[in-house]
């Protein structure tokens, strides 16, 4: 599981177990922003419990699915992809990008400059 891909319905899927921690098939559902058949959210799942990114339990007559891969896992090879695709490879650009945004409060702008002092640090 080195590269990981969700596609968008089981990005939304994977999501929803990542906010709650573990999940049945209805809870999953009723979670989503769109109305979906059971069906089809149960075989979000039951694919991705395949490729190794969920497991499941069972509990009464459901299953609760658990998520076996951490987003920020997810997230680092999503990122990794756009840098690729959309900044040349380039995490600088990629960054630049990120810190320009408008919507970033001086908190969150606060939080970064901590965290880059603690990269910066760590790289002695």
């Amino acid at each position: 599981m080195s590269d990981i891909y969700f596609p968008p319905r089981e990005l939304e899927v994977m999501s929803i177990l990542w906010r709650l921690g573990s999940a049945t098939v209805t809870e999953v559902r009723d979670a989503l922003p769109e109305d979906l058949a059971y069906t089809s959210v149960l075989s979000a799942l039951q694919t991705l419990e395949e490729k190794g990114y969920v497991r499941h339990e069972a509990e009464g007559r459901a299953y609760r699915y658990h998520p076996t891969v951490k987003a920020e896992r997810a997230g680092g090879s999503a990122l990794a992809r756009i840098r690729d695709a959309i900044f040349q490879g380039s995490a600088e650009k990629m960054f630049a990008q990120i810190v320009s945004d408008r919507g970033l409060g001086r908190a969150e702008l606060e939080q970064m400059r901590r965290l880059l002092a603690r990269r910066l640090e760590d790289e002695k």
